[in-house]
């Protein structure tokens, strides 16, 4: 039943994934605590193992399609690797109904950043910020790059959501070059939070293997979606369960508090 549960959920992470650019882990982490009963330690690992694979194999399909400034979707993603690892060493010694009260605020800030990406996606593009430069942009990638990395590493999410109004707004990206770069940034952050959870979690892989693949199908049709459809009303949909999934939560962690 885990795994005939985990397949359509893990498609539409994909999907989210593959079509915004984020969004896919903070699907996952829910599902896997509150549907199929992880732990929260267990499921940010759980969710770290798919979301990275699942981000890079996007990444591929978003290059392809010439969606994906590569070098400079690397240098985002080195730096945030302190902030990464710093975020998996910390996580574990929250309380876990702590740990979630704080997802479901992150829950929320996925949601109203996703409604500014409809907002952006609707603009002309001579509206479109421009880039900073010189210095000002290095700083701004770094402390951006390592706020993206801490996040990952604490809540186990790949933090796409705050990347991609990142590169529009710091490097001036197009948004559908944000959303394919945004994959390569995720894959670096989510295998660097990754490392020093190793052996530390038992993995329930009859639920991740199937949540994985099901994901890799839903990501490839989700850079097609992006290539072809404007995503807005797909955003809309996704803003809203991303709202409930964030009350659900939030009224859970208050009550394992009290």
């Amino acid at each position: 039943m885990s795994a005939a549960i985990a397949s359509p959920f893990g498609f539409l992470i994909g999907l989210s994934l593959g079509a915004l650019g984020g969004g896919g882990a903070i699907l996952t982490v829910p599902l896997l605590v509150y549907g199929l009963g992880l732990t929260p330690a267990a499921a940010t690992t759980s969710s770290l193992l798919v979301v990275g694979p699942v981000a890079a194999w996007g990444a591929i399909n978003h290059w392809r399609n010439d969606r994906v400034r590569l070098a400079e979707g690397v240098v985002f993603g080195l730096a945030g690797l302190g902030g990464s690892l710093a975020g998996s060493g910390l996580s574990r010694s929250v309380d876990p109904n702590v740990l979630l009260l704080l997802f479901s605020a992150l829950m929320f800030s996925a949601a109203l950043t996703t409604f500014w990406r409809i907002r952006k996606e609707s603009s002309v593009p001579e509206q479109r910020e421009r880039a900073s430069s010189g210095a000002a942009l290095a700083v701004k990638v770094v402390l951006a790059g390592t706020g993206v990395g801490f996040v990952t590493g604490f809540f186990g999410v790949g933090g796409g959501f705050v990347v991609v109004p990142t590169l529009v707004l710091a490097l001036g990206f197009s948004l559908q070059e944000a959303v394919g770069t945004s994959l390569v940034v995720i894959a670096i952050n989510s295998v660097t939070a990754l490392v020093p959870r190793i052996g530390a979690d038992d993995v329930p892989w009859i639920i991740v293997a199937p949540l994985l693949l099901a994901a890799l199908f839903g990501t490839v049709a989700g850079s097609r979606v992006a290539g072809r459809v404007e995503p807005g009303t797909l955003a809309i949909i996704f803003a809203a369960l991303v709202s409930i999934l964030a009350a659900y939560t939030a009224l859970r962690s208050v009550a394992g508090l009290m």
